[in-house]
């Protein structure tokens, strides 16, 4: 299973305006009540104290309002580093809030690499071939990773890294070779952080984006770049023979693919499919397949599937395969749309 040539809510507050208070008390269009026109001035204690009285308690209201705004968004930070640090209380199975980019770091690929990585897993894939690594996205907090289809296509045991260092055995949930994606879930995990997932048809040529997987064996690698085209018809292989199944686990490979009608990085063969690829000039290299193509805010737009390499190296040398910032992602659009069938353990 030949990694990588394909693969390589808030609540609203609206603003009072300043006159709403004198306007309740039937004093129309000012900001003061008017002065009577003629007659005796209202009597100590009277209406107009009551109107002092209600001027002198805006402002305390405006304060209390503060107050609770100020705890509310300190809450909102205790709950968020309770999350970083494993002190959740986040119900195994479900899905939690994903990964974000803290205001200060916001835009910057700093920021997204702090924010995503503990979401960005390393896979293992073991078939009678060989040794594969791939990378892929932890999407709920009991541990389901979606990856590239091929990435754990015919292997017999999956063994997934965590940036902590933590290993865990994973099964095949689902998969799609149509669209090249698999659902996988870890053993006995709870509590991981989550990738949240952004809406790809937002994308425009030129954005900024931030690629995370693990390329030649090496978790956790970080490159950037933007978005150079989209909607790329990417043909490549839904069933890989066994000289293309599985790649060494930290060499060079073959992962054929076809675009406007070329053959690049060998023959994709006589069972394949096509799906709209984004492309960018991010760095990927094998091992990037699976793992997450990421925007400024810290959101998973793509998973990198494919890429191309300047020229056909055989499996047992690398010397002459790398990115020349030719890579493809799967939009997570499409991830998106396929998560219900992958989730009920569809196979195609």
């Amino acid at each position: 299973m030949t990694d990588y040539y394909r693969g390589s809510g808030d609540s609203d507050s609206t603003q009072q305006h300043p006159t709403q208070g004198f306007q309740e008390q039937g004093f129309q269009g000012s900001a003061y009540p008017p002065p009577p026109a003629y007659g005796p001035t209202a009597p100590v204690g009277g209406a107009g104290t009551a109107t002092a009285h209600r001027r002198a308690k805006r402002p305390v209201a405006l304060l209390a309002a503060v107050a609770i705004a100020a705890a509310i968004v300190g809450g909102g930070t205790a709950a968020l580093v309770g999350n970083y640090t494993g002190g959740g209380t986040e119900a195994t199975g479900t899905a939690i809030s994903g990964t974000t980019v803290s205001q200060s770091s916001a835009g910057t690929v700093t920021g997204v690499a702090q924010a995503v990585s503990p979401a960005i897993v390393e896979i293992t894939a073991t078939s009678t071939g060989g040794e594969a690594t791939g990378s892929g996205v932890i999407i709920t907090s009991d541990g389901e990773i979606v990856t590239n289809n091929h990435v754990i296509s015919g292997a017999s045991s999956i063994n997934v890294q965590l940036s902590t260092g933590k290993s865990y055995t994973a099964q095949v949930v689902g998969t799609d070779a149509d669209k090249d994606l698999a659902l996988i879930k870890l053993e006995g995990a709870n509590g991981l952080k989550t990738a949240t997932l952004g809406n790809s048809d937002q994308v425009r040529v030129g954005d900024q984006v931030v690629a995370i997987g693990s390329p030649e064996g090496l978790t956790g690698t970080v490159t950037s770049g933007i978005i150079s085209a989209l909607d790329r018809d990417v043909t490549v292989a839904k069933e890989q023979d066994q000289g293309q199944q599985q790649q060494p686990q930290r060499g060079g490979g073959n992962w054929p693919f076809e675009f406007g009608g070329q053959q690049f990085n060998g023959d994709t063969g006589s069972s394949k499919t096509t799906y709209k690829a984004l492309q960018t000039d991010a760095s990927l290299n094998p091992g990037n397949s699976g793992g997450a193509l990421i925007n400024m805010n810290g959101e998973i737009i793509g998973i990198n599937s494919a890429m191309y390499a300047p020229s056909s190296s055989s499996v047992s040398g690398s010397s002459g395969v790398g990115s020349v910032g030719l890579g493809f992602a799967i939009p997570v659009n499409t991830v998106k749309s396929d998560l219900s069938a992958l989730r009920s353990g569809g196979t195609s």
